[in-house]
């Protein structure tokens, strides 16, 4: 017999994966309400409909993926370190990085998500601005190499799709940004 109600993080977090997996496809109330064993009426209880939920599914994609990102790396002491976080986070696979990419699908028949996805890229490419800044590049230089960089990563992240990211990930990745970026 089916629970009555889920939680709602466990609606978000099963939503977060399905939509990461399958797009907007992936969204189906009736199979997501058969994966937590509760009944439909669950999300219901917490969701006011489909559209909030995908709201919601944007808002732990901003939290998880772009606010406490920054948080954690803005703990680091010193400029390097700083850096250093930031390449070993943003460069790691993660099962989620499809998220963003099915989200961006989703964006083409809806201009108010398109304005989300807008603006985190912007606060991303504000973010990455400020740390080449901290390391001794003038805020015209830090833009530019920002910019660069931030396609370079989602390249990155393209090219080893679906593929077992090498131990040594870092180490490569600095290799090839040094050739644009001096870290």
């Amino acid at each position: 017999m089916p629970k009555v109600i889920a939680q709602k993080n466990d609606w978000i977090k099963l939503g977060y994966k399905l939509f990461s997996e399958q797009g907007i496809s992936g969204i189906v109330i009736e199979k997501i309400a058969k994966k937590l064993e509760c009944n439909k009426s669950s999300f219901y209880w917490h969701f006011k409909s489909k559209k909030k939920f995908i709201g919601e599914l944007i808002n732990f994609w901003i939290t998880s993926e772009t606010d406490q990102i920054i948080q954690q790396i803005e703990k680091a002491k010193s400029s390097e370190e700083k850096i250093e976080q930031f390449l070993k986070i943003t460069f790691k696979n993660d099962p989620y990085l499809e998220f963003i990419f099915f989200l961006k699908r989703y964006a083409i028949k809806n201009k108010e998500v398109q304005a989300i996805i807008d603006e985190i890229d912007t606060r991303r490419l504000e973010f990455t601005t400020q740390l080449f800044q901290e390391i001794g590049y003038s805020k015209k230089d830090a833009a530019i190499k920002a910019s660069i960089f931030y396609k370079y990563l989602i390249g990155y992240h393209e090219m080893i799709k679906n593929k077992k990211q090498s131990k040594n990930y870092l180490i490569e990745v600095k290799k090839e940004l040094k050739h644009f970026i001096a870290i």
